[in-house]
């Protein structure tokens, strides 16, 4: 076994005074839907709901053993990173000082200090992510405090290789297939690694937001690239640019094993395993799931393992994801409706719509004299193709009837 395998199962044991392995569970439901034998790896079940505590709890006791006296910890984070280093921090009894952007919703700075108790100090600065992590490593450098990184640092990168070997030794074999998220690259980088130098010939497709498609970028063009982060909805892994580190271990990847996933079909898997499996997943932690439709033909009778990598997800965010999954499933959209001026008119085009129809959104836009006035109007399905058949309608009565749901400036702006 490589230095590498042997640390990581080091760390592995070490961080059973902690929480014991996250379970590695079949589920019957995605394992019929597609053929194959579906493993989920539970990392929404950690203690803080996801796998960011490996790498945290490895990077700060291999700090602790090289520099005994070393007791002020540093991180910037508004996620599962903060959460995990506060929950260290405890275990340790060393000092944490968390810096948030001041943007960060009261729940995210809750569950930190729920973990980090008094062992953390919680320091909101800068209105992005960028200014808040320059600022806590101007405070490191100031006061001599050690920096934890999220992502591109080895000790990371090999506590998050512990995900690898407990899914190994709870499976008894090497998965044929594994799925993985991938955002700065810490858990692809270690698990792959692991895999690689135990000989394991698993093949492992990774899966990244369309709204942040780092590794993407950097391996068209061989290095790391940063990119503009378009959609932040998958904070877990929407990051614009890969860690330097991660990068040189997942360069070798083929482009064709990265898959890109809209934000608006993630909310359909949350939705489907929050209904139909009672299982909580943050948008990262369901990317790997969502990514079993475009691999389908590669799994068929395979045993495949996806990392379900988080779970902190906010309750008042589920409007949010149903209205984005019925937008990709076409059972929701929006329109601008052109209404003539006459008695009578709106009841014309309310006897328009089908029984399966519903009006979810109303604003009247009349701003003028004109003899039209303009509307705009959202409607539910419960087929997708009953949209186009309401279309034909509307335009044989002679409406003005626009489709904007797809047209992101319009949309940001009106509804």
């Amino acid at each position: 076994m490589t230095d590498f395998a042997t640390a990581a199962r080091a760390t592995t044991a070490a961080l059973r005074d902690l929480f014991p392995a996250t379970p590695l569970l079949k589920n019957a439901y995605l394992s019929e839907r597609f053929g194959a034998d579906i493993w989920l790896k539970r990392e929404d079940l950690s203690p803080v709901r996801s796998y960011k505590l490996r790498g945290a709890f490895n990077a700060m006791r291999k700090v602790r053993a090289e520099k005994p006296d070393q007791m002020d910890f540093v991180c910037a984070s508004a996620g599962n990173h903060a959460q995990g280093v506060a929950f260290v921090c405890a275990h340790f009894g060393v000092r944490g000082r968390i810096y948030m952007p001041v943007t960060t919703p009261d729940q995210k700075i809750l569950k930190t200090r729920t973990f980090g108790g008094d062992a953390v100090e919680i320091v909101l600065e800068g209105d992005f992510f960028d200014e808040t992590q320059a600022a806590a490593k101007a405070y490191c450098a100031e006061v001599g405090a050690h920096f934890l990184s999220p992502f591109d640092d080895p000790d990371v990168i090999e506590g998050q290789a512990s995900v690898a070997v407990e899914m190994l030794d709870q499976l008894g074999r090497a998965p044929d297939h594994l799925v993985l998220p991938v955002g700065g690259g810490g858990l692809s980088s270690g698990m792959l690694s692991y895999l690689r130098e135990v000989g394991a010939t698993t093949h492992v497709t990774l899966v990244e937001p369309a709204g942040g498609p780092s590794l993407t970028a950097s391996l068209k063009i061989g290095a790391p690239q940063t990119i503009e982060i378009t959609d932040t909805f998958v904070d877990g892994a929407a990051v614009a640019r890969i860690g330097d580190r991660n990068f040189e271990i997942l360069r070798n990847v083929s482009a064709r094993d990265v898959r890109i996933i809209p934000e608006n079909r993630i909310c359909v898997t949350i939705q489907e395993m929050l209904n139909l499996e009672g299982i909580v997943l943050e948008p990262a932690g369901a990317l790997s799931i969502t990514a079993l439709d475009d691999i389908r033909d590669q799994i068929a009778g395979k045993t495949v393992v996806c990392v379900t990598s988080g779970g902190n997800f906010d309750f008042e965010r589920l409007p949010e994801v149903k209205e984005r999954a019925q937008k990709w499933q076409g059972l929701k959209k929006y329109f601008i409706l052109r209404l003539p001026q006459r008695p009578g008119a709106l009841r014309d085009f309310l006897d328009l719509l089908g029984e399966d129809d519903n009006i979810t959104r109303f604003e009247y836009l009349k701003k003028n004299s004109r003899n039209f006035g303009s509307v705009l109007i959202g409607i539910e399905s419960h087929r997708a193709d009953n949209f186009p058949q309401l279309e034909e309608r509307v335009a044989s009565r002679g409406f003005g009837f626009r489709d904007i749901t797809d047209d992101q400036i319009l949309a940001d702006f009106l509804i």
